[in-house]
């Protein structure tokens, strides 16, 4: 049953509900690396760090059951996005106190818990108010709006910090109060989201004379490794992100170190324009192409060009360490590729997910998935800064590049419907 809801009101909601799951993680996750390398912290320690940031969408699949079992998602994904709000608050004003390095980063740790939370909740409304075809429809419109706001936290907020640095010549204070307004942000958005989503979470392919019957925490989790050719599903999902992870993590420092270790010695506010302005566009066209393109052809067809196209961008970096080229534009022409390539390309990926996780249960097993997917980014991201050390930036992204292969082979054996995700006419 199609409620007017789920029919009339998802470009309404869709959007600011990823960007309220996008933005806390690119805090968290990636703006971290910056804030942390302006403030003085090592390669090593930001790698070991900030990679364990990850952790709570790791281990979230150990309590996703109960966001399944207990209250509304709506109810869930409202009091955790609060929570973040009041999280980056607070580390705007423990950055200027003297052991802010251990402090924000337990604050952190809490806001990630939080973000993670969101997500599960937000996923599975998403998954609950929309049928099948409109979820494929939505899905470069969702992946697009998360990846906005990771870009708006890479772009616009670092771009806000590298202003406040040239202001205030103080790089604490800019950073403190970057932070308070990324809190207010977070603020704005839970309010938004309070008085657009939808208040009824009615599975569009079920009654409300036929509800989905409860069951156990134990059930719902074992459930996923029952599931057809899990071993190889859970390969991909580990291996797929090897090369990226290790990208993510020392991306920043390469732009921003000096050319005498072999960076790009770009300032703060570059590195945001940069993604700002040209990245953010790239993506937004990748992305919305890449969900056109299942939802038109299905997911077959486009899983090998978009893991290639996801991946092959990475070369640019390469020449980037390797030539060191005056002109910033070259720095420019790399990110538009690969903001491009990641937002057409990462769209199979989470098709993928979400057949993996169709069923009963949907909402904890596409947890439990990408639980996977964020050990998969942790582990190697904390080895990234002693790698990069040890090989420099040059043979770095070389490493990278290869990095990536293990996941391209494996997606060569993944079973699923051709046609999953295409639009019923």
């Amino acid at each position: 049953m199609e409620t007017s809801k789920t029919k009339n009101e998802p470009w309404y909601w869709i959007p600011f509900l990823n960007f309220a799951s996008g933005l806390p993680y690119a805090i968290i996750i990636s703006v971290s690396v910056i804030m942390y390398k302006n403030l003085g912290i090592s390669n090593e320690d930001i790698g070991i760090y900030t990679s364990l940031l990850y952790l709570p969408w790791v281990i979230k699949p150990l309590w996703s059951p109960f966001i399944d079992l207990f209250s509304t998602k709506r109810n869930w994904f409202l009091v955790m996005q609060l929570l973040i709000s009041i999280a980056f608050l607070v580390v705007g004003f423990t950055i200027p106190v003297s052991n802010f390095f251990i402090l924000s980063l337990a604050i952190f740790w809490v806001a990630a818990f939080a973000s993670a939370s969101n997500d599960v909740a937000s996923d599975g409304f998403y998954m609950l108010a929309l049928t099948k075809d409109q979820q494929s429809f939505f899905l470069g419109i969702r992946s697009t709006f998360y990846r906005l706001a990771m870009l708006t936290g890479n772009g616009l907020i670092v771009i806000i910090a590298g202003y406040f640095e040239q202001l205030y010549a103080d790089k604490t204070k800019a950073w403190s109060y970057t932070m308070i307004i990324v809190g207010l942000i977070m603020t704005v958005l839970t309010i938004y989201n309070y008085f657009l989503t939808p208040k009824t979470e009615i599975n569009s392919l079920e009654t409300e004379s036929q509800p989905t019957p409860k069951v156990s925490f134990g059930t719902v989790f074992s459930s996923f490794f029952q599931k057809k050719q899990i071993g190889i599903a859970l390969s991909f999902i580990l291996l797929f992100r090897l090369g990226e992870s290790q990208l993510l993590k020392m991306l920043t420092p390469f732009l921003i170190d000096d050319k005498a270790v072999g960076g790009m010695g770009l300032l703060t506010e570059d590195v945001g324009i940069i993604y700002g302005t040209f990245g953010v566009l790239a993506l937004t066209i990748g992305g919305i192409l890449g969900g056109i393109a299942i939802s038109k052809n299905g997911l077959g067809k486009w899983m090998l060009p978009m893991i290639l196209t996801m991946h092959l961008p990475i070369i640019g970096f390469i020449l980037l360490a390797h030539f060191h080229p005056t002109s910033i534009y070259y720095i420019y022409a790399v990110v538009i590729a690969e903001q491009f390539g990641y937002g057409f390309g990462f769209a199979s990926f989470m098709m993928y997910l979400i057949y993996l996780a169709d069923g009963e249960s949907k909402t904890s097993h596409y947890s439990i998935a990408t639980g996977f997917m964020a050990l998969g980014m942790m582990l190697p991201g904390m080895l990234s800064g002693y790698i990069q050390e040890y090989l420099g930036y040059g043979n770095f992204f070389i490493w990278v590049f290869l990095a990536t292969i293990p996941g391209l082979i494996l997606s060569q054996f993944l079973n699923f419907p051709k046609e999953f995700g295409k639009k019923i006419d």
